[in-house]
């Protein structure tokens, strides 16, 4: 078991006081993050940290100007040997930065150096520190900040795994509104088709429809995912297809039959095709497109020990995953997986018979340190993470435990 690493904070630091984030989809007026008293005095505590100078890159910059297209990973690279450790090193000023939620390019931050520790500013510590002094300009900043606020990652990354994937229990997708038809008795449905879809029941309309949103995204075969050890099923993954609008909402209409007898007829509701990742068909499900949230990540370390296996890889015929892919693993909120969490990410050792014993008996070579992943979402006993760094292909079966 790995010993558990080093943080100078709790977890929801990353949340309440570090100044990076991910912002997907939303409007700039949606960054404006509360601070609680508590929280301002998590980021006190944070940015009089650091991390030990033996952490340090023997390149570091002393300075560095945030630009367009940096990320947080990328930058967390540049000053550490261990990106993981970002929370510790970065040292906020709180006078500088009001809302520690977000920083933008054209900040600039500065590395300081004292007791043998090391940590980040957007403001010179002149007393004290080991490095020259920089003098900086007056510069005037405006309450809105633009809507650029430095990203953790490259944000097509992982922007499509926010909404493709679901994970739901066995009945779940089951129990959503269906596809029942297509117009013209088309059988493969595809963007501007127009198809008609019923809430989940028996042959009569149930009394509260469930189509009423306006939105929704489209999904097919839930496959299980099975932890690759005890045989668990943790979830079913279901496959995304496309999305839809809501054109008319399902309901009766009254009729006179073939032999002159008043019918009521159910009539499903009418959806049109908006975006289609594959063809659709008659059968597929119908999930409500959630809110546009706000996503917040910071690289971390957990702070539990984490003994993990990847379980799949996402959207992939290929065995092994590659650097920038998703693969899913078999922990989740349960084990207090959150989204920021670092894992390295180890190639499980191969078994082999020993020939040169006389009596060939079979060995495990070890478990060799393949690469990182970042966790951007969690379920309940499941979780998604994009590889970060890779010296060979990922594949399922491989161990996940903490970066050191």
């Amino acid at each position: 078991m790995a010993k558990p690493p080093f943080n100078a904070a709790p977890t929801w630091v990353a949340l309440a006081a570090l100044a990076c984030s991910l912002q997907l989809a939303i409007p700039a007026n949606a960054q404006k993050f509360p601070i609680t008293a508590q929280q301002r005095a998590v980021a006190n505590q944070v940015a009089s940290a650091g991390v030990p100078l033996s952490e340090l890159k023997a390149d570091a910059p002393p300075s560095y100007t945030i630009k367009s297209g940096d990320t947080l990973w990328a930058i967390s690279g540049m000053y550490l040997k261990t990106p993981w450790r970002w929370p510790e090193l970065w040292g906020m000023n709180l006078e500088d930065i009001k809302n520690p939620h977000l920083i933008y390019p054209g900040q600039t931050l500065f590395l300081t150096t004292k007791d043998g520790l090391a940590r980040l500013s957007t403001r010179k510590v002149e007393d004290g520190s080991d490095l020259p002094a920089v003098r900086l300009s007056p510069r005037t900043r405006s309450e809105k900040l633009p809507d650029n606020a430095l990203p953790t990652l490259k944000n097509h990354l992982i922007e499509p795994f926010l909404t493709e994937p679901i994970v739901v229990d066995e009945q779940g997708l089951t129990a959503s509104p269906r596809i029942v038809a297509g117009q013209d008795s088309r059988v493969l449905l595809t963007r501007g088709d127009r198809a008609y879809a019923r809430s989940s029941g028996g042959d009569e309309l149930i009394d509260e429809p469930t189509l009423k949103q306006k939105a929704y995204r489209i999904f097919r075969n839930a496959t299980p995912l099975k932890d690759p050890i005890t045989g668990e099923v943790l979830g079913y993954e279901a496959q995304f297809v496309g999305r839809a609008l809501l054109a008319r909402s399902e309901g009766t209409q009254d009729n006179i039959d073939r032999a002159g007898k008043a019918r009521q007829d159910v009539v499903p509701a009418t959806i049109d095709i908006v975006d289609a990742k594959e063809e659709m068909r008659v059968g597929d499900r119908l999930v409500p497109e959630p809110p546009l949230q706000i996503m917040s990540y910071v690289p971390r370390a957990p702070q539990m020990p984490v003994e993990a296996r990847v379980v799949s890889i996402y959207g992939s015929a290929v065995v092994n995953a590659a650097q920038n892919q998703v693969v899913v693993i078999n922990q989740g909120e349960r084990e207090g997986i959150e989204r920021g969490h670092v894992l390295a990410i180890l190639t499980d050792g191969a078994r082999l018979v020993d020939k040169t014993d006389p009596r060939q008996l079979e060995v495990k070579l070890p478990d060799e340190r393949n690469g990182l992943l970042m966790v951007f979402r969690t379920y309940e006993k499941l979780s998604y993470g994009l590889v970060l760094d890779i010296t060979s292909g990922v594949k399922v079966g491989d161990r996940l435990i903490n970066p050191q």
